[in-house]
């Protein structure tokens, strides 16, 4: 079940923003959303919270500064994502930048798995020989392998955003928002913002030592491209903070101020980074990314945001997108197979979905996941063969269920049927033995129900109501797009009711509609629908300019309709 609703807007606050010199319409969007102060609003650095703020991060710094001056080599430990990947490249440009010597290593998921096990301490240790670890976007969770480090005598720095479990790894430091007594202000942070943050307080640290001085010290922000990448791929929450972040990076791409890999990203999506917006970010640019990670080595997708040869990264921009059409033609197969797995499926009977399958691609089942929560609508986790008995889980879950905590509760239930786990509220990860996939999902199932309620169980379509009809054009579009929306921060949705004036299927896949308002028509689209609509629906949309053939037209996207 699916149902529309609008989102409540305090009245006060969207008057006071507008008074304070806020379009009346993003006041009120801007209300609906919490934000209270017009200051909240500001996209300068200058507004960013400092560094300070995050727990152990001057330490960081002081141990960082000490071994650059010491020569010692530096290996950094990336996750293999887009946050994980963005974060090991920022790293690698800012400490090279300061003087460091370091390098990276990128665990293969297929043979190492997540985090920094002793088993990548090991390789690392082998390959690179280094005086220290820093790991990015994970190892938060490594206690093993950063006992493993020490006892090689290797020096651990951990950076992450991940929840901590019980027990924190010994690390040199840990600089984390999400650290026990961490009390930074934004909890929000990827992998890479934390990164970002890290090098803000190690070249303070270097101005104070007299390396650098205000004049001649590097330029940070020619990295926030590479920031705003991982931060809105990482479908992290667009705070206040991570909001700036991502403005900062928006507008570099925009005025042409990116690093090779990133513009060669833009074009090979054939998007237009001049008019770069944060949904290129997440559905263009990070899927490429990804995909590397997914199906082969991440390291792939790190050498692009590295070179600053363009041609080079051309040649790497088209191997990843070659790579991602190869992940979307597994992904539509498994996709397949899923169904017919749920074929006798019924959300009425089930909280949950869990489903595994011998064929699948460990690489791939996260989106699985997502498409499959997508359609139900009920926290989802697919699993596919990891070798040796066991299989590996990704989950995706919806709004008021948290999985890494759900997780755990089936952990303490039934202490024997996970063997890792690890995450967020709305994914995670984790494997257990093949046999005991059927105790694991009747054990989650069971959490499924003890925690999630019919209503939560409801889809539902938050919007902003009615927009008055002087602004469906293509300036307002305009200004709405160069606002900062994503994840927490909910781009607009409209709805109001329209007459269905004509309505036919396109390419056999999309409903094409002719609707009509207040004596206005005006085109839409709803993707992946076929079922046709009544003489008069209420509907969700977005708007959207459409260019065709030189004009740009207003047109509808729409989210879901129901009959009025």
């Amino acid at each position: 079940m699916t149902r529309i609703a609008i989102r409540p807007c305090p009245f006060r606050t969207s008057e006071m923003l507008r008074q304070g010199g806020v379009h009346p319409v993003l006041a009120r969007l801007y209300a609906a959303r919490g934000l209270t102060d017009p200051r909240e609003l500001s996209s300068e650095l200058a507004a960013l919270i400092p560094p300070p703020g995050l727990l152990h991060i001057d330490a960081a710094a002081v141990f960082l500064a000490d071994s650059i001056a010491a020569r010692k080599r530096m290996v950094i430990v990336a996750d293999y994502d887009c946050d994980g990947a963005t974060a090991c490249a920022t790293a690698l440009r800012g400490l090279r930048a300061m003087g460091a010597e370091v390098d990276f290593i990128v665990p293969n998921r297929f043979e190492y798995g997540y985090g920094l096990t002793p088993e990548i301490v090991a390789l690392t240790a082998r390959e690179k020989s280094p005086d220290i670890i820093i790991t990015v976007d994970n190892g938060i969770a490594s206690i093993d392998g950063v006992e493993e480090a020490k006892r090689r005598g290797i020096e651990v720095v951990v950076t992450d955003h991940h929840l901590p479990g019980d027990r924190l790894p010994d690390a040199r430091v840990i600089v984390n928002p999400n650290q026990p007594a961490c009390g930074f202000p934004s909890k929000h942070l990827a992998g890479v913002g934390v990164v970002f943050y890290v090098l803000l307080a190690l070249r303070a640290e270097l101005r104070r030592r007299g390396v650098f001085d205000a004049q001649n010290q590097p330029k940070l922000d020619s990295l926030l491209d590479l920031v705003a990448l991982g931060t809105v791929a990482d479908v992290v929450k667009l705070d206040t903070n991570n909001r700036i972040l991502v403005a900062q990076g928006l507008k570099r791409m925009r005025a042409g101020r990116m690093h090779a890999g990133i513009a060669a990203l833009f074009r090979v999506a054939g998007r237009q980074a001049r008019s770069a917006t944060p949904f290129d970010l997440g559905f263009a640019l990070g899927p490429r990314l990804n995909a590397a990670g997914r199906l082969e080595d991440m390291s792939l997708g790190i050498e692009c945001l590295l070179t600053d040869d363009e041609g080079h990264a051309w040649a790497l921009a088209q191997r990843l997108n070659e790579i991602n059409l190869q992940r979307r033609e597994i992904e539509a197969e498994m996709q397949d197979a899923a169904m017919l797995h749920l074929d006798d499926f019924k959300p009425a009977d089930s909280t949950t979905i869990t489903v595994f399958d011998e064929s699948w691609h460990q690489g791939v089942i996260g989106i699985v996941a997502s498409r499959l929560k997508e359609k139900f609508y009920r926290p989802t986790i697919t699993f596919a063969p990891a070798g040796d008995g066991w299989i590996k889980g990704s989950g995706r879950s919806i709004s008021g269920f948290h999985l890494r905590d759900a997780l755990d509760l089936v952990s303490k239930r039934a202490p024997s049927l996970i063997d890792k786990f690890g995450g967020h509220a709305m994914a995670a990860g984790l494997s257990i033995r093949a046999d005991a996939f059927e105790a694991f999902s009747q054990a989650f199932e069971t959490v499924g129900r003890s925690l999630l309620s019919e209503q939560q169980l409801e889809r539902v379509i938050e919007t902003d109501g009615p927009l008055e009809d002087h602004y469906y054009t293509t300036q307002f579009i305009e200004l709405m797009d160069g606002q900062v929306w994503g994840q927490g921060f909910a781009p607009p949705v409209f709805c109001d009711e329209f007459r269905v004036v004509s309505q036919r299927i396109l390419k056999e896949r999309h409903l094409k509609l002719l609707l009509e308002k207040n004596g206005t028509r005006y085109d839409a689209i709803w993707f992946g629908r076929t079922d046709g609509l009544g003489d008069r629906a209420r509907v969700a949309f977005r708007l959207d300019a459409n260019e065709y053939n030189g004009t740009t037209k207003v047109q509808l996207m729409v989210e879901h309709a129901e009959p009025a």
